[in-house]
């Protein structure tokens, strides 16, 4: 295959790739608003909600990195179409239980752990293939196209699935995540998986041991004091900023009494600054210095988590705190594309490819395992602690955190341009 030739399956990679995410992560959200409004609705038990969640955290902070280690020894192409085969069976299987017996919270609890599972190596194996689908030159325009599906399904999927709920049974929903299901697997099998493969210099990962392969793994990110940096910030990220993801709804409607119709046009405000960043960088040019994009953004983000507590200590009306949460959650979610967007080029161009899936099997190991722990200590938190004291104290620790692991020094071995840039700005002394 010549280069022109390359470039167009490229093409038809980068809006495959896009029409693929779409679907598939609007069958995902129709799904996970009718199953999580069934179990409210039939037990009116948040912990038998909370369980759904953590049970489809749990599989994927555990199987992450076995993901990882399968997609740097076997094909990513076969994890890709056989963790979305997975899902498709485990559906089907409970649309068949629900058929025959009546949808059960056990049932509902089972195919969560089999489709956080499936969906486990699916994910994985395509996150680390991205770099192999399309050119370098576009890899932005695929990360941006990344976040955009994801923005889209966000704002339809609740909103679709808000529709039907209450007037069709849950075997529906089952059925619509079904066929979307089954049209991303036919979507992802037409795509090439090593249309830019890199030869890979070492050769022995199939002779090594699989536990050997997967410390392998670790020492590589040991060896990176980049990667390394990355992987903490997002630990410690991940961690801090469930502050606003389990005490955001709480404030609104429990201490500033906000009309739930307002909450959820909150929202999908951030949803909307999804949807225009990543229009945005869809069509600009790869950014020049992404470590130095991504430290200002989550800087700004940590700015954002201290404002937001503004409200609790200055009393405004009803409609300003609308408006005034309404901007924080899109600049959350604008800000959330600044900083993921290119630390995901950043990552992709950056990791060797026989390493590629462990690092991010690694990576999604610590992005999810900071997200239970989060919610449980935040949940417990806002009990005892005043709102705006959590918001302030995890804004300012952020920060700390941001200027810690992303420190000059760090960004200057990312950027080594950096460097002469600072060198030549600096004024000469005699």
């Amino acid at each position: 295959m010549n280069e022109q030739q390359k470039l167009k399956k490229a093409t038809y990679h980068l809006y495959t790739f896009l029409v693929s995410k779409m679907i598939g992560a609007l069958g995902s959200h129709v799904y996970s608003f009718g199953i999580s409004m069934y179990i409210l609705s039939m037990t009116g038990s948040s912990l038998s909600f909370a369980t759904n969640i953590i049970l489809s955290y749990l599989p994927r902070t555990i199987m992450s990195p076995i993901a990882g280690l399968l997609g740097d020894r076997f094909p990513r192409k076969w994890l890709v179409l056989g963790g979305q085969t997975g899902v498709i069976l485990t559906v089907s299987g409970l649309l068949l239980y629900t058929h025959e017996f009546g949808l059960s919270l056990m049932a509902i609890y089972i195919a969560t752990v089999f489709n956080s599972i499936s969906s486990t190596f699916s994910g994985v194996a395509f996150s680390a293939s991205i770099a192999n689908l399309v050119d370098e030159a576009r890899l932005q325009k695929a990360m941006s196209f990344n976040q955009l599906s994801y923005s889209i399904s966000g704002i339809g999927g609740p909103i679709f699935g808000g529709m039907l709920f209450g007037f069709v049974s849950m075997e529906m929903f089952l059925i619509i995540f079904i066929c979307a299901a089954v049209m991303t697997l036919m979507l992802e099998s037409t795509m090439n998986f090593v249309l830019y493969k890199k030869e890979t210099i070492h050769d022995n990962a199939e002779k090594e041991s699989m536990f050997e392969s997967f410390k392998a793994g670790f020492r590589y990110v040991n060896t990176k004091p980049i990667i390394k940096a990355i992987l903490w910030t997002a630990l410690w990220l991940n961690l801090f900023f469930t502050a606003i993801n389990v005490g955001g709804d709480y404030i609104l409607l429990t201490i500033l009494n906000l009309d739930p119709k307002y909450i959820g046009f909150t929202e999908a405000g951030g949803a909307v600054g999804i949807l225009i960043t990543s229009i945005y960088f869809a069509s600009r040019a790869t950014v020049k210095f992404p470590l130095l994009t991504v430290k200002r953004s989550v800087f700004a983000s940590s700015i954002v988590v201290i404002l937001s507590a503004l409200p609790l200590i200055v009393t405004f009306s009803a409609l300003m705190n609308f408006i005034y949460y309404l901007i924080i959650m899109f600049l959350f979610g604008a800000l959330g594309v600044i900083t993921n967007t290119p630390l995901g080029v950043l990552m992709q161009t950056s990791i060797e490819e026989e390493y590629r899936g462990r690092v991010f099997g690694i990576i999604e190991m610590m992005a999810m395992s900071a997200m239970p722990a989060g919610t449980l200590v935040f949940g417990i938190l806002y009990e005892f602690i005043p709102a705006q004291c959590i918001l302030i104290v995890s804004g300012l620790i952020l920060i700390g955190i941001v200027l810690l692991l992303l420190r000059p020094s760090i960004l200057e071995m990312a950027h080594p341009e950096l460097k002469k840039v600072k060198l030549e700005t600096e004024p000469v002394t005699e």
